[in-house]
C-alpha cells in the first residue's frame, strides 16, 4: 500500500514555469524523521502548455555522493539539471530530487517511486515515456528503483554505478544505457560491467559504452550527447 502523500511549492515563487527549472517540496504523510522527504527540482520544457493536448516525456535523475544535502543549487552541478538550466527547449520534463546527507537512494526508493506517483497525476506526462537517470550514488540507486518498479520506466540510463547483479532479471524488458569510464578508481568498471553481464545473460536489452579515456566522471560527455535523449526519445512502453 502506498503512503499519502502531501505536496507544497518551497515558496510561492517556486511554481512551475516553463523553460526554467522551479524548486518543488514533497512529502510522505506518515514519513517518520527525515525519511521520506524531498526537495527537487522540476523543469518543464519551454513550449509546455503550448498544446494542451500534448503529452511530455520525463526523465528522473539522481544525483551523486557529493550533491546530497539541503541545497538545491547543488545539484545544478551535474547532470540533467545543469543541462537544464542553458537549455529551457529541453524535449523532457525533468525530476530532479536532492538526497538528504544523511541517507542514500536505497532507503528512500518508495519515495521516488511515490514523487513520480504524484509529478505524473499533477502535469501532462507520458506515461509511456518515462526515463531513469542518475550517476554514481545515482547510478546505483537508478539500478536499484528499476528493479524495485520494472512497470515504471520505459528506459533507465545508470551511470558509474552498479548493483546486484541476481536481481536484474527484473529489468530485462527494460531498455538500458550503462555508461563508465576505464579508469574509474572510486567505482570500478566492473561494478556496471557485472551489471550488464547478468542483463545480458538473462535476454536483455543492455547497451554499455566504456570511455577508454574518463576516470569517475563518465557523466559529462554522456550527458553532452545528444544521441543519448535521440535514444531515449525512441524508447516507449507498450501501449
Amino acid at each position: 500500500m502506498k503512503l499519502t502523500t502531501s505536496r507544497s511549492t518551497v515558496s510561492p515563487a517556486a511554481e512551475a514555469v516553463p523553460g526554467r527549472q522551479a524548486p518543488r517540496r514533497f512529502r510522505l504523510l506518515g514519513a517518520r524523521r527525515s525519511r521520506g522527504r524531498f526537495d527537487y527540482l522540476l523543469f518543464l520544457p519551454a513550449a509546455y502548455g503550448a498544446d494542451p493536448g500534448r503529452k511530455w516525456p520525463l526523465i528522473l535523475f539522481l544525483h551523486g555522493r557529493g550533491e546530497t544535502g539541503a541545497d538545491l543549487n547543488e545539484i545544478k552541478v551535474h547532470g540533467i539539471p545543469k543541462k537544464v538550466e542553458g537549455q529551457p527547449d529541453f524535449p523532457f520534463i525533468a525530476v530532479s530530487p536532492q538526497c538528504p546527507y544523511d541517507l542514500c537512494w536505497f532507503s528512500e526508493l518508495p519515495t521516488l517511486d511515490a514523487l513520480l506517483d504524484e509529478v505524473v497525476a499533477a502535469y501532462a506526462v507520458d506515461a509511456r515515456r518515462i526515463y531513469l537517470t542518475g550517476l554514481s550514488m545515482g547510478g546505483y540507486g537508478a539500478w536499484a528503483l528499476a528493479g524495485l518498479c520494472p512497470n515504471r520506466f520505459a528506459a533507465v540510463v545508470p551511470i558509474c554505478g552498479g548493483g546486484d547483479p541476481a536481481a536484474v532479471g527484473a529489468l530485462k524488458d527494460i531498455p538500458v544505457w550503462a555508461f563508465h569510464g576505464a579508469l574509474d578508481e572510486l567505482v570500478l568498471p566492473d561494478e556496471s560491467r557485472r551489471m550488464v553481464d547478468a542483463l545480458r545473460a538473462c535476454g536483455g536489452n543492455v547497451r554499455f559504452t566504456l570511455y577508454p579515456d574518463l576516470a569517475h566522471d563518465s557523466w559529462t560527455r554522456t550527458y553532452d550527447d545528444p544521441a543519448l535523449y535521440d535514444w531515449l526519445l525512441q524508447q516507449h512502453k507498450p501501449t
